[in-house]
């Protein structure tokens, strides 16, 4: 199981605690909400965020969350910039608690529509694919 940096800095047991707790054993994508995670998210609703098994995520979503753990250096200025949750299909938290990095895609002369939201307390990481209209919670167990 691939444990993010971020999570190890919590300490061995309690890195893979979490993991577990936001990381539901089902299926490679699914679109019913991770009812493990529910607790983890502060009991906020999470109806819209499905999961996605680290393993199914592109390449280039390996790559963001890889620059993500080592600090960057990211290849947009953008990268890294408040997640203002407008849409309000994460969980509901203060300003500052989620921010945004772009997934590459290739043949893209912008930025495209991918990219990788992570939350700031217990360190979960999201993925779009269709710029915020969904999200999915990133299963690292899979």
């Amino acid at each position: 199981m691939r444990i993010p940096p971020r999570l190890v800095a919590l300490g061995g047991a309690a890195a893979v605690s979490l993991a577990l707790l936001v990381a539901p054993t089902a299926s490679a994508v699914s679109s019913a909400p991770p009812a493990a995670a529910a607790p983890a998210l502060s009991g906020a609703s999470i109806t819209a965020v499905g999961t996605v098994c680290y393993s199914a995520l592109p390449s280039q979503a390996h790559d963001t969350l890889d620059l993500i753990d080592a600090g960057g250096p990211f290849p947009y200025s953008q990268d890294g910039v408040v997640f203002q949750n407008r849409e309000h299909l994460l969980p509901s938290h203060t300003t500052g608690y989620y921010h945004e990095y772009t997934v590459i895609t290739p043949g893209s002369p912008t930025r495209g529509a991918r990219r990788i939201i992570t939350g700031q307390q217990t360190n979960e990481d999201y993925y779009t694919a269709d710029h915020y209209a969904s999200f999915r919670l990133v299963n690292f167990s899979c």
